[in-house]
């Protein structure tokens, strides 16, 4: 394999080149964003200026987009190109919409396009070392052919089933990791205002049955108050929470807790927190003050 394309080169985009780059894989990148552009360059790595430059020079195509639109445009505006050579097949690490994956995946199929949904469960860091988990969805003949770059991306991986079965999962999982963060922020203020240090509280919890890796990896940013840059953004996470809800909603399940978190981050994002690490939800619980 001569190389493969990267769509999307912010946090999780320049993690996984890290992965490629290690396993002898030459990324190349692609993004709207100008800067983005310009840090994959400052690494040596090079870009393509279109999706169909860069299907000249890849042979797989890495999507770690926003949301589901962006997945969207991406399939549709390969399907709809002629006289190019087609990637050989889609790994999607994005978190989106399952319903809507379902139909791309569909859509993909039936251009002779592969297509496998491939999210990753730990953040921008633990993706780049390779310590994150990866949940798959596709049609089987499509995760064989797909594997070798699958496996280099992630060792440790689970298949749920076919197309929109990943995001399902990640959904279900992202709503305990999330949850688990902005309780731990939560129990952190609320000892702050008994008069117990941050950091006290930190060694306490994780030397406790309350410990979690939630606190561990974001206990100490949220002791120190160390936001930027981040690992991942409150506002990728909102995103994902709204898909939650959404998702939920149509199956008759109220999600009670989720409705809470989406309000603190939807907050967090109005008082301009949206591009911190997510740690950074203890901010808007330290605002949460009730009148004197």
């Amino acid at each position: 394999m001569k190389a493969v394309g990267i769509i999307g080169i912010g946090l999780v985009g320049h993690a996984l080149a890290d992965r490629l780059v290690a396993a002898g894989i030459q990324p190349v990148g692609l993004d709207i964003n100008a800067a983005a552009v310009q840090r994959f360059k400052d690494r040596g790595l090079p870009c393509a200026s279109s999706i169909r430059q860069l299907c000249e020079q890849t042979d797989v195509l890495v999507l770690a987009v926003f949301d589901t639109d962006d997945v969207a445009g991406i399939v549709h505006e390969l399907v709809a190109q002629s006289g190019v050579r087609q990637p050989d097949g889609l790994i999607d690490c994005s978190t989106g919409d399952p319903e809507r994956i379902e139909a791309l995946s569909a859509t993909a199929r039936r251009a002779g396009l592969r297509y496998v949904e491939a999210p990753l469960s730990g953040s921008s860091e633990q993706i780049a070392k390779g310590e994150a988990v990866m949940i798959m969805g596709g049609y089987a003949d499509d995760l064989t052919q797909l594997k070798p770059i699958l496996e280099i991306i992630s060792p440790t991986r689970f298949e749920v089933g076919g197309p929109g079965m990943a995001a399902r999962a990640k959904l279900a999982t992202n709503l305990v990791l999330g949850l688990n963060r902005a309780v731990f922020a939560e129990g952190m203020m609320f000892a702050e205002s008994l008069g117990l240090s941050r950091e006290r509280f930190l060694e306490l919890v994780m030397a406790t049955p309350a410990r979690s890796e939630a606190a561990q990896v974001k206990g100490p940013r949220m002791v120190h108050q160390q936001f930027d840059p981040p690992q991942s953004r409150i506002r990728q996470h909102l995103k994902d929470v709204q898909l939650m809800l959404a998702a939920s909603a149509a199956y008759g399940q109220r999600l009670p807790f989720s409705e809470v978190h989406a309000a603190l981050m939807e907050a967090a994002v109005r008082s301009g927190d949206g591009e911190l690490d997510n740690a950074a939800i203890i901010r808007q619980i330290a605002r949460e003050r009730l009148p004197k």
